[in-house]
């Protein structure tokens, strides 16, 4: 592990098993390339989400890519996290047509020149499948936040990332059906992605309190700078924590309670709504007790 520019980079155990393996095998000249084209994916990443103003705690290279650690993980925007996802495949695409033109130019060697590419495609039209966290994932989540609520936005695209990664792992022993071998490397990425998106899954419940967290900032500034907010009416014996679930990414709420208790509607800010998720109080007492 080294710092540079403020920010841990690693090297992943998986990376480290291909790296070893391409040793062994003499194919030191393709691993180097192969370090070299995912660590310029990566600074993509990297450059575009510095220009946003995130801070990067650690970055742990893969053998497809990378996984960034950030500090605001939560609180970004769905646009911002498209445009951050989308900047890694995009140095593929220069690198990839680099490549192109220096083969055909005859500065380097056609068949190096055609590895080079094809190494530079593959990466990028890896990364654009739509299992997390790979940059597909990311994009699939962005899109997601524009059609339903944030927490289910985590279930599905842990879902389809759980789903895709499947597939990706049946796809590796295809080969058996026509008598070849089971793809080997599709498969040990496949059980990392499986493996990944599971553990996902499972922490939906952190990951969404991490989101209402930050949702507690956003909701202040949101006010600050008059924005616009979207109204979200419920029945004040749902749960409060019920309530913050009904919370998109995209937009600011101000939630109106019905309760048979008082005539007409209450109305609550999205912040007060947070502050009882995070209080340390129960989140699942009736909605209408925050009036009390």
């Amino acid at each position: 592990m080294i710092k540079w520019g403020g920010i841990r980079w690693s090297i992943h155990p998986l990376f480290v098993i291909v790296m070893l393996a391409s040793a062994i095998t003499g194919y030191f000249a393709e691993l180097l390339t192969l370090f070299i084209i995912v660590l310029v994916h990566e600074l993509g990443h990297v450059v575009v989400a510095k220009g946003f103003g995130w801070t990067i705690r650690e970055v742990k290279l893969l053998p497809f890519g990378g996984v960034a650690e950030v500090e605001e993980a939560g609180g970004i925007s769905a646009k911002e996290d498209a445009i951050v996802a989308i900047a890694g495949p995009l140095q593929n695409v220069w690198m990839g047509a680099l490549a192109w033109g220096l083969g055909a130019t005859g500065v380097w060697d056609e068949a190096w020149a055609q590895y080079v590419g094809g190494a530079n495609l593959m990466i990028a039209l890896f990364n654009l499948l739509p299992i997390y966290p790979l940059d597909g994932g990311k994009l699939l989540q962005a899109l997601l936040s524009y059609m339903m609520n944030y927490y289910r936005m985590l279930i599905w695209s842990a879902r389809l990332s759980l789903l895709f990664s499947t597939f990706m792992l049946i796809s590796a022993f295809l080969p058996l059906l026509g008598g070849g071998g089971i793809q080997l490397n599709l498969f040990i990425v496949g059980v990392f992605l499986l493996l990944s998106n599971w553990t996902y899954h499972r922490n939906i419940p952190y990951l969404f309190y991490r989101f209402l967290t930050h949702r507690s900032n956003a909701a202040s500034e949101a006010g600050d700078q008059g924005k616009s907010v979207s109204p979200l009416i419920v029945n004040g014996t749902q749960s409060i924590l019920s309530v913050a679930r009904l919370f998109s990414r995209e937009r600011y709420h101000l939630v109106y309670v019905m309760d048979s208790a008082a005539p007409g509607l209450l109305v609550l800010t999205e912040g007060k709504i947070v502050e009882g998720c995070l209080s340390g109080l129960s989140p699942y007492r009736a909605v209408s007790e925050l009036f009390s």
